[in-house]
């Protein structure tokens, strides 16, 4: 027998032996399937390489993936005129605006308007009952006629009293007295007088009329009801909406510029659009600058005067606001997504002849939406990146795709009919409901 085969030798010596047997063959079957994963992946990427180097690629057939330029998306500096608009938040402000109220005390006999209507200056508003007014004018009128036959018989005898004092008939002083009493009489007629025109004027004033052509409201009180001068609410509010204006605040860094050409005489294109600024809802003029500046925001407020004919602007509505302050000429113009921002400030991607990418340092002095002007860096015809500038460095050699950008407008090649003020004299304004456009 065998010593190994002793019956009295250990069982943990003869269990160790068969564990160190399982892990070779453990070890041996994770090796095979290394050595089998390792070629399917060599056979896998030589296929995909062969694959690729018959496939066609913008630079030609066989091209290495690996040598592609990274792709971008460039537009040439170009020279232009630039619009530059200043931006604002504003509310639509009538130039004028009033209560009506009754300057008699009375009951209202009618309202002769409808509410909302248009209404021109002078025409009937509303009428109180004009019948203690005719009366008291009727009274006034019979003093002033009594007064005045007074007065004419006491000049009558004034003048038989100088001249039988011409003829030393009578005393001088029966003469002065009389003089005296036409004095009194003259003084009664012209009071009297006054009293009738106080009178008539009291009758007009029962006829309420529209003192500015405008829109009216809604009526606050009815036929029937009495009204005095004293009352705190008015019968009515008229509103002039056309033309109107809106006042804004700008920035008073941004004040001499356009304090330079308002006072310069120059015409100042401002536009009003809408919340979501899309819709343009009229253009029109600046106006003026108010005196002083607030303190507590720095800005100053501005007015601009627009034609509302189409009643689009109505009294303190909000609205965005365009002021046209300045227009450049033959500027450097690139579109605003070339521009990139590092350490060392602005700068644009060039790309040269030999498609890499080269940093250049440019210096910016407006921007507007997605233009913006150049003032120093780089020249007309250079290709700048205004897309794919993510993953560029200088020097990286790139795939170039041209865009062609489309051409801002000069300021008088965009300018819309924007509907100037004319003369308030020379508008005319029709009546009735005018529905907005």
């Amino acid at each position: 027998m065998k010593p190994n085969s002793d019956p009295t030798a250990p069982l943990s010596d003869t269990r160790a032996g068969v564990d160190r047997r399982k892990h070779w063959v453990v070890a041996i079957i994770f090796g095979l399937a290394v050595m089998v994963g390792a070629a399917w992946f060599v056979g896998k990427r030589t296929t995909d390489t062969t694959k690729s180097a018959a496939s066609p690629t913008t630079l030609g057939q066989g091209a290495d993936p690996l040598l592609l330029g990274s792709p971008v998306v460039a537009t040439a500096v170009r020279k232009g005129n630039l619009d530059i608009y200043l931006p604002a938040l504003g509310t639509v402000t009538p130039l004028n605006s009033v209560q009506i109220h009754s300057r008699v005390d009375g009951q209202l006999m009618s309202i002769a308007f409808k509410e909302g209507q248009m209404v021109d200056k002078g025409d009937l508003l509303a009428l109180i009952d004009p019948k203690p007014f005719e009366v008291q004018l009727e009274l006034v009128a019979g003093q002033l006629a009594r007064n005045e036959a007074l007065l004419e018989g006491a000049q009558a005898d004034l003048d038989r009293y100088r001249s039988l004092l011409s003829q030393d008939s009578i005393a001088r002083q029966q003469v002065d007295t009389q003089e005296s009493l036409v004095r009194q009489y003259k003084a009664s007629v012209q009071a009297a007088r006054g009293e009738v025109e106080n009178a008539q004027l009291q009758l007009s004033h029962a006829r309420i009329t529209a003192p500015i052509s405008g829109r009216v409201g809604f009526r606050q009180v009815g036929p029937g009801s009495i009204v005095r001068a004293s009352d705190a609410n008015p019968i009515v509010v008229v509103t002039q909406l056309n033309p109107i204006s809106v006042v804004f605040p700008i920035p008073e860094d941004a004040l001499p510029r356009v304090l330079k050409r308002l006072n310069a005489g120059e015409r100042i294109q401002v536009d009003v659009f809408d919340r979501d600024q899309k819709v343009k809802l009229a253009g029109g003029r600046l106006l003026a600058a108010d005196n002083q500046i607030d303190p507590a925001t720095g800005t100053i407020k501005l007015r601009a005067e627009f034609r509302n004919n189409d009643d689009t602007l109505f009294a303190n509505q909000f609205v965005n606001v365009r002021v046209l302050v300045e227009t450049r000429r033959n500027a450097l113009l690139v579109p605003t997504a070339a521009i990139q921002r590092g350490a060392a400030g602005t700068f644009v991607y060039v790309v040269k002849d030999d498609k890499t990418v080269a940093v250049v340092p440019v210096k910016i002095s407006s921007t507007q939406g997605e233009i913006s002007v150049i003032d120093t860096g780089v020249t007309a015809g250079a290709m700048v990146v205004t897309d794919g500038a993510d993953s560029l460095r200088n020097g990286v050699k790139v795939e170039l795709t041209i865009q062609v950008p489309a051409t801002p407008k000069s300021e008088t090649e965009r300018r819309e009919p924007t509907g100037d003020v004319e003369s308030p004299t020379r508008r005319p304004q029709s009546r009735g409901v005018n529905s907005g456009a």
